[in-house]
Protein backbone atom coordinates (compact mmCIF):
# COMPACT_ATOMS: atom_id res chain seq x y z
CA UNK A 1 0.00 0.00 0.00
CA UNK A 2 1.54 3.56 -0.96
CA UNK A 3 0.86 6.46 1.70
CA UNK A 4 -0.37 9.69 1.15
CA UNK A 5 1.43 12.08 2.49
CA UNK A 6 -0.26 15.08 2.37
CA UNK A 7 2.14 18.77 2.35
CA UNK A 8 0.77 21.72 4.48
CA UNK A 9 3.18 23.94 3.25
CA UNK A 10 0.46 25.46 1.06
CA UNK A 11 -1.92 26.41 4.05
CA UNK A 12 0.39 27.96 5.69
CA UNK A 13 1.41 30.49 2.69
CA UNK A 14 -2.10 31.23 2.65
CA UNK A 15 -2.57 32.00 6.41
CA UNK A 16 1.05 34.22 6.51
CA UNK A 17 -0.17 36.27 3.59
CA UNK A 18 -3.20 37.47 5.76
CA UNK A 19 -1.19 36.91 9.11
CA UNK A 20 -3.20 35.81 12.04
CA UNK A 21 -4.14 31.86 12.59
CA UNK A 22 -6.15 31.74 9.47
CA UNK A 23 -6.55 29.20 7.93
CA UNK A 24 -5.66 26.63 10.77
CA UNK A 25 -2.75 24.72 9.92
CA UNK A 26 -4.23 22.24 13.06
CA UNK A 27 -7.61 22.23 11.42
CA UNK A 28 -6.04 21.21 7.91
CA UNK A 29 -3.96 18.50 9.34
CA UNK A 30 -6.75 16.67 11.71
CA UNK A 31 -9.13 17.19 8.48
CA UNK A 32 -6.71 15.35 6.70
CA UNK A 33 -5.99 12.18 8.86
CA UNK A 34 -9.45 12.09 9.44
CA UNK A 35 -9.93 11.55 5.52
CA UNK A 36 -7.30 9.01 5.85
CA UNK A 37 -3.70 9.85 4.91
CA UNK A 38 -1.00 8.17 6.03
CA UNK A 39 1.10 10.92 6.95
CA UNK A 40 1.68 14.91 6.82
CA UNK A 41 4.52 16.82 5.33
CA UNK A 42 6.51 20.10 5.67
CA UNK A 43 9.22 21.69 4.17
CA UNK A 44 10.24 24.69 6.60
CA UNK A 45 12.39 27.07 5.37
CA UNK A 46 14.74 29.78 6.73
CA UNK A 47 13.27 32.04 6.01
CA UNK A 48 9.55 31.13 7.43
CA UNK A 49 7.64 32.52 4.34
CA UNK A 50 5.32 29.25 4.72
CA UNK A 51 5.51 26.17 7.57
CA UNK A 52 7.58 27.78 10.60
CA UNK A 53 9.98 25.94 13.54
CA UNK A 54 6.71 26.81 15.86
CA UNK A 55 4.19 24.78 13.47
CA UNK A 56 6.72 22.01 13.38
CA UNK A 57 6.25 21.55 16.88
CA UNK A 58 3.16 21.62 17.03
CA UNK A 59 2.00 19.34 14.28
CA UNK A 60 4.46 16.83 15.82
CA UNK A 61 2.46 16.34 18.91
CA UNK A 62 -0.43 16.35 16.65
CA UNK A 63 0.71 13.56 14.40
CA UNK A 64 2.44 11.63 17.27
CA UNK A 65 0.72 7.77 17.23
CA UNK A 66 -1.84 8.89 14.63
CA UNK A 67 0.24 9.11 11.16
CA UNK A 68 3.59 9.62 10.20
CA UNK A 69 5.23 13.00 10.32
CA UNK A 70 7.70 14.00 7.27
CA UNK A 71 10.12 16.93 8.06
CA UNK A 72 11.70 18.21 4.55
CA UNK A 73 14.43 20.29 4.08
CA UNK A 74 18.00 20.79 3.38
CA UNK A 75 20.46 19.18 5.76
CA UNK A 76 23.09 21.84 5.52
CA UNK A 77 20.66 24.74 6.17
CA UNK A 78 22.67 26.59 9.39
CA UNK A 79 20.34 28.32 12.45
CA UNK A 80 19.34 31.90 12.33
CA UNK A 81 16.83 33.59 14.14
CA UNK A 82 13.22 31.46 14.22
CA UNK A 83 15.20 28.99 12.41
CA UNK A 84 17.16 26.45 14.59
CA UNK A 85 18.51 24.62 11.51
CA UNK A 86 17.44 21.34 10.15
CA UNK A 87 19.00 18.61 11.76
CA UNK A 88 17.81 20.64 14.96
CA UNK A 89 14.40 21.18 14.25
CA UNK A 90 14.46 17.46 13.39
CA UNK A 91 15.94 16.68 16.80
CA UNK A 92 13.00 18.61 18.48
CA UNK A 93 10.21 17.42 16.59
CA UNK A 94 11.91 13.27 16.19
CA UNK A 95 9.56 12.61 13.11
CA UNK A 96 9.17 9.42 11.32
CA UNK A 97 11.10 10.82 8.12
CA UNK A 98 13.53 13.07 7.79
CA UNK A 99 13.85 13.65 3.99
CA UNK A 100 17.03 15.71 3.07
CA UNK A 101 16.81 18.12 -0.11
CA UNK A 102 19.41 19.96 -1.61
CA UNK A 103 17.40 23.34 -1.89
CA UNK A 104 19.27 27.16 -1.46
CA UNK A 105 17.95 29.49 0.81
CA UNK A 106 16.16 30.85 -1.29
CA UNK A 107 14.59 28.87 -3.62
CA UNK A 108 11.00 28.58 -4.46
CA UNK A 109 10.86 25.30 -4.91
CA UNK A 110 12.93 22.04 -4.92
CA UNK A 111 13.83 21.56 -8.46
CA UNK A 112 16.82 18.74 -8.32
CA UNK A 113 17.85 15.68 -6.36
CA UNK A 114 21.45 15.12 -4.71
CA UNK A 115 24.33 13.75 -7.16
CA UNK A 116 24.50 10.06 -4.86
CA UNK A 117 27.77 9.88 -6.61
CA UNK A 118 29.43 12.93 -5.76
CA UNK A 119 27.31 14.06 -2.29
CA UNK A 120 27.30 10.48 -0.31
CA UNK A 121 30.20 11.47 1.68
CA UNK A 122 29.29 14.92 2.89
CA UNK A 123 25.69 13.73 3.50
CA UNK A 124 27.23 10.23 5.84
CA UNK A 125 27.72 12.62 9.18
CA UNK A 126 24.13 14.14 8.87
CA UNK A 127 22.55 10.98 8.07
CA UNK A 128 24.36 9.18 11.03
CA UNK A 129 23.45 11.95 13.11
CA UNK A 130 19.26 11.47 12.19
CA UNK A 131 19.73 8.53 12.18
CA UNK A 132 20.57 8.01 16.34
CA UNK A 133 17.70 10.64 16.62
CA UNK A 134 15.21 7.90 15.32
CA UNK A 135 14.29 9.12 11.97
CA UNK A 136 14.13 7.60 8.72
CA UNK A 137 16.02 9.23 6.32
CA UNK A 138 15.19 9.92 2.60
CA UNK A 139 17.11 11.42 -0.13
CA UNK A 140 15.71 13.55 -3.01
CA UNK A 141 16.77 12.19 -6.20
CA UNK A 142 16.06 13.16 -9.88
CA UNK A 143 14.46 10.31 -12.29
CA UNK A 144 17.65 8.72 -14.29
CA UNK A 145 19.90 8.27 -11.05
CA UNK A 146 21.99 4.96 -11.37
CA UNK A 147 24.61 5.62 -9.71
CA UNK A 148 25.63 5.96 -5.27
CA UNK A 149 22.35 4.00 -4.55
CA UNK A 150 24.68 1.10 -2.56
CA UNK A 151 26.77 3.91 -1.27
CA UNK A 152 23.38 6.15 0.33
CA UNK A 153 22.26 2.57 1.38
CA UNK A 154 25.95 2.21 3.53
CA UNK A 155 25.58 5.24 5.52
CA UNK A 156 22.09 4.67 6.81
CA UNK A 157 20.14 5.71 4.15
CA UNK A 158 16.56 3.92 4.28
CA UNK A 159 14.52 5.91 1.27
CA UNK A 160 15.07 7.94 -2.07
CA UNK A 161 11.97 10.21 -2.76
CA UNK A 162 11.82 10.67 -6.81
CA UNK A 163 11.63 14.45 -7.87
CA UNK A 164 8.43 13.44 -10.41
CA UNK A 165 8.33 17.50 -12.05
CA UNK A 166 9.56 16.61 -15.41
CA UNK A 167 7.58 13.84 -15.65
CA UNK A 168 4.17 15.67 -14.41
CA UNK A 169 5.34 17.76 -17.24
CA UNK A 170 5.61 15.79 -19.80
CA UNK A 171 2.60 14.05 -19.02
CA UNK A 172 0.58 17.56 -19.33
CA UNK A 173 2.23 17.42 -23.06
CA UNK A 174 0.67 14.27 -23.65
CA UNK A 175 3.83 11.91 -24.00
CA UNK A 176 5.48 10.87 -20.17
CA UNK A 177 6.37 7.55 -21.68
CA UNK A 178 10.36 8.71 -21.86
CA UNK A 179 10.09 10.11 -18.09
CA UNK A 180 8.09 7.61 -16.60
CA UNK A 181 10.54 5.02 -17.95
CA UNK A 182 13.38 7.05 -15.99
CA UNK A 183 11.31 7.18 -13.21
CA UNK A 184 10.60 3.42 -13.40
CA UNK A 185 14.46 2.69 -13.86
CA UNK A 186 15.54 4.41 -11.09
CA UNK A 187 13.08 2.71 -8.75
CA UNK A 188 14.59 -0.35 -10.17
CA UNK A 189 18.06 0.40 -9.17
CA UNK A 190 17.04 1.73 -5.77
CA UNK A 191 15.26 -1.28 -4.87
CA UNK A 192 18.31 -3.17 -5.81
CA UNK A 193 20.27 -1.60 -2.98
CA UNK A 194 17.44 -2.11 -0.64
CA UNK A 195 16.32 1.21 -0.65
CA UNK A 196 12.49 1.86 -0.19
CA UNK A 197 11.21 4.80 -2.93
CA UNK A 198 9.06 7.78 -2.27
CA UNK A 199 7.92 10.57 -5.31
CA UNK A 200 6.69 13.47 -5.08
CA UNK A 201 6.79 17.38 -6.73
CA UNK A 202 3.45 18.35 -9.35
CA UNK A 203 1.63 14.69 -8.86
CA UNK A 204 -2.36 15.54 -9.42
CA UNK A 205 -5.43 13.33 -9.82
CA UNK A 206 -4.75 13.91 -13.07
CA UNK A 207 -0.75 12.08 -13.28
CA UNK A 208 -0.99 9.52 -10.51
CA UNK A 209 -2.77 6.77 -11.16
CA UNK A 210 -0.31 6.45 -14.41
CA UNK A 211 2.92 6.60 -12.48
CA UNK A 212 0.99 4.76 -9.52
CA UNK A 213 0.88 1.44 -12.55
CA UNK A 214 3.99 2.07 -13.32
CA UNK A 215 5.49 1.70 -10.06
CA UNK A 216 3.25 -0.35 -8.19
CA UNK A 217 5.45 -0.61 -5.09
CA UNK A 218 5.74 2.96 -4.24
CA UNK A 219 5.98 2.97 -0.66
CA UNK A 220 5.06 6.97 -0.14
CA UNK A 221 3.57 9.94 -2.62
CA UNK A 222 4.24 13.43 -1.07
CA UNK A 223 1.89 15.87 -2.30
CA UNK A 224 1.02 19.49 -1.71
CA UNK A 225 0.38 21.96 -3.86
CA UNK A 226 -1.84 20.14 -6.02
CA UNK A 227 -3.97 18.67 -3.54
CA UNK A 228 -4.52 22.15 -2.02
CA UNK A 229 -5.31 23.53 -5.14
CA UNK A 230 -7.69 20.66 -5.78
CA UNK A 231 -9.52 21.16 -2.68
CA UNK A 232 -10.72 25.06 -3.01
CA UNK A 233 -12.87 23.10 -5.46
CA UNK A 234 -14.03 20.11 -4.02
CA UNK A 235 -12.52 20.57 -0.33
CA UNK A 236 -9.98 19.16 1.26
CA UNK A 237 -12.03 15.64 2.93
CA UNK A 238 -12.83 14.78 -0.64
CA UNK A 239 -9.73 15.64 -2.36
CA UNK A 240 -7.63 13.42 0.33
CA UNK A 241 -10.14 10.66 -0.41
CA UNK A 242 -9.64 10.76 -4.18
CA UNK A 243 -6.36 10.53 -3.89
CA UNK A 244 -6.42 7.41 -1.70
CA UNK A 245 -8.92 6.15 -4.48
CA UNK A 246 -6.52 6.68 -6.76
CA UNK A 247 -3.58 5.18 -5.12
CA UNK A 248 -6.07 2.12 -4.56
Amino acid sequence: MTVLSVNLNKIAVLRNARGGTEPDLAMAANTCIAAGCGGITVHPRPDRRHVTAEDVAMLAELTRGRVEFNIEGNPFAPSRPGYPGFVELVRQAKPAQATLVPDADGQLTSDHGFDLARDVDRLAPLVATLNEIGCRVSLFVDAGTSEGFDAARAIGVARVELYTGPYAQAFATGDATGELARCAETTRHARAAGLAVNAGHDLDQKNLGTFKHAIPDLAEVSIGHALISEALYDGLDLTVRNYLEILG
